[in-house]
């Protein structure tokens, strides 16, 4: 079954269902998503963007564009986030995908360069994204692998 991805902006009716989906994935208050949520459906910026795929009416992966993820050098924006793919539908292609789609539709909107945080290796370099820095996690002494994407590269 093909799984398209939602722009949270074209789909407003699923950004209650979404700021709870993302916040039981990744602990950060569901009203902070909430917010970057309609910050995203208020436009008027290219940043924050949200994206899930649904299979029915149920999330199944998930990643928001924001300006800063969780790390100290603010001036590596935007960055990709929250990237989650529910277990059962792993290895499929749809981080691929949906990475890809983020791309494509930020490029649209005027953004060149999308930065990411992760403490993966290997995963993100097969969709386009390059190692490009260790950036410092905020309010912890821990190194984060810091990558980074031009929108208008090639997509893989």
């Amino acid at each position: 079954m093909d799984h398209p991805v939602m722009k949270l902006r074209d789909h407003p009716a699923l950004a209650e269902q979404a700021a709870s989906w993302f916040h039981s994935k990744w602990g950060v208050p569901r009203e902070a998503y909430l917010q970057s949520i309609q910050a995203c459906l208020r436009g008027g910026a290219p940043i924050p963007q949200w994206y899930v795929l649904l299979e029915g009416d149920r999330i199944i992966a998930g990643a928001g564009v924001i300006e800063h993820d969780f790390h100290l050098r603010k001036d590596l924006s935007p960055n990709v986030c929250a990237l989650y793919v529910e277990e059962p539908w792993r290895n499929r292609g749809l981080a691929g995908r949906l990475l890809n789609l983020i791309c494509e539709d930020v490029a649209a909107l005027g953004v060149e360069t999308l930065y990411l945080v992760t403490e993966h290796t290997a995963f993100y370099e097969r969709y386009g994204w390059e190692f490009f820095c260790l950036a410092q996690e905020e309010n912890s002494p821990s190194w984060l692998r810091l990558y980074r994407r031009t929108t208008a590269s090639p997509l893989q």
